[in-house]
C-alpha cells in the first residue's frame, strides 16, 4: 500500500514542534492508562511507543526524539508505569524509534505497511541489543519479541492508519 500523505519537517526552532510534541506526549500518556487496564497490557501491546512512532514519522524526528524521552519520563513519575528500573531501556528504544522513523520518513517521503515495518523491526532489534548491553539479560531483552507480536503489530497498522487517515494535515 502506497500513500501520499503530507509529511512535515519540523525543527526546534519551531513553538509548533512543541505543541505537537505535547500532544503526542499526552497521547502516550492516556493509551498506555487505557492498555495498563487489562493484565500485562504494556507488556503485550507497548502501547508506550506509539504515539512516538506516528509523531516522528508524520513530523519529523524532532518532535519524535521530543515524545520518546517525555512520554516514558512523564508515565514513570505520574504513575510508575515504566518502572525507573526500566527506564533506560525504554528511553533507548523510543530514542531508536524516532529516529528510525524520522529517516524513514525523509528518505522514502511516503508511509507504507512495509515501511513502518522495517522502523519497528529496526528499533525492537537494535533496542533488544541496547537492552541486552545494559541489563545483562537476554531474557529481559527479549521479551518485547516473547510477548510484544500484538503491540508491534498494532503499531504498524495502527501507525499506516494515523499517519495516513486520521492526521490530514
Amino acid at each position: 500500500m502506497t500513500t501520499t500523505a503530507k509529511l512535515y519537517t519540523l525543527s526546534c526552532a519551531q513553538a509548533r514542534t512543541y505543541a505537537v510534541a505535547a500532544a503526542f506526549v499526552a497521547g502516550n500518556i492516556a493509551l498506555p492508562q487505557l492498555f495498563h487496564l487489562m493484565p500485562q497490557g504494556g507488556m503485550i501491546w507497548l502501547p508506550i511507543y506509539f504515539f512516538t512512532l506516528v509523531g516522528a514519522y508524520k513530523y519529523g524526528w524532532q518532535v519524535g526524539l521530543l515524545t520518546a524521552a517525555l512520554s516514558p519520563l512523564a508515565n514513570s513519575l505520574l504513575f510508575g508505569m515504566p518502572a525507573a528500573a526500566v527506564l533506560p531501556a525504554i528511553l533507548l528504544k523510543s530514542g531508536l524509534l524516532a529516529a528510525g522513523a524520522g529517516y524513514a520518513a525523509r528518505r522514502f517521503q511516503r508511509a507504507t505497511l512495509p515501511l513502518l515495518a522495517g522502523v519497528v523491526l529496526f528499533y525492537q532489534a537494535a533496542g533488544t541489543l541496547g537492552e541486552w548491553a545494559l541489563t545483562g539479560s537476554l531474557a529481559a531483552a527479549l521479551q518485547d519479541f516473547r510477548l510484544g507480536l500484538p503491540g508491534m503489530a498494532l503499531q504498524v497498522v495502527g501507525g499506516y492508519l494515523f499517519i495516513n487517515h486520521v492526521i490530514r494535515k
